[in-house]
């Protein structure tokens, strides 16, 4: 495992901050008052922010860390799963932003309820990481040809959901073929994903 790995931890429910981070590889690339500041501007004068925890305490949606990536000039694109994932051009991505379940835990109790959380997947140096928040330490996946194994066996299921994270110097416009897109031009789509899958986290 090389050293120069930076791996953010998990606490409280500030995952899309920890993804973020550890997509980025580095300590505050984002802070949390910067994303209390997004669902701000996301939505002003109002009660209780719907991009975030009703308590403050994290819980980000996808609007949030949409408008988080566009600060570093990047983009959030919603990987169509009828798709293989051979389709993604691997050396024009920043990254991969999974979106999974997660369970609800209250002390040693899993409770009944499900939660979605965030985990950031890169490349470092020639290796690819999971850099879960909730792992104690990165999980190498391997090359390319593992990653994409890996990623078909994330999105067999339909409570999966995959972003591929790309500079906005790459996104062109939809009738021509991206280059961060391998032979069908129409194999990853902006995000139109239903934003009640994927608005709470943990």
């Amino acid at each position: 495992m090389p050293t120069n790995i930076y791996h953010e931890r998990q606490t409280r429910q500030l995952c899309a901050l920890h993804t973020l981070n550890n997509l980025f590889q580095g300590h505050e690339s984002y802070t949390k008052e910067q994303l209390d500041q997004i669902c701000n501007d996301l939505s002003p004068n109002v009660w209780i922010n719907p991009h975030r925890s009703p308590l403050g305490l994290g819980n980000y949606d996808i609007n949030v860390i949409m408008t988080a990536l566009q600060i570093r000039n990047c983009e959030a694109i919603w990987f169509d799963k009828r798709k293989d994932p051979s389709c993604i051009n691997l050396k024009a991505i920043v990254g991969f932003i999974l979106n999974v379940p997660s369970d609800y835990k209250f002390g040693f109790v899993t409770l009944p309820l499900q939660r979605r959380h965030w985990i950031a997947i890169r490349r470092i140096d020639d290796k690819y990481y999971n850099l879960d928040s909730k792992l104690r330490e990165p999980e190498c996946i391997g090359n390319e040809t593992e990653l994409l194994s890996y990623l078909r066996s994330q999105l067999e299921t339909n409570k999966r959901e995959l972003f591929v994270i790309v500079e906005k110097s790459v996104v062109v416009s939809e009738h021509q073929q991206p280059y961060w897109l391998n032979g069908e031009p129409n194999g990853i789509h902006h995000s139109n994903i239903n934003e009640s899958d994927c608005t709470t986290s943990t």
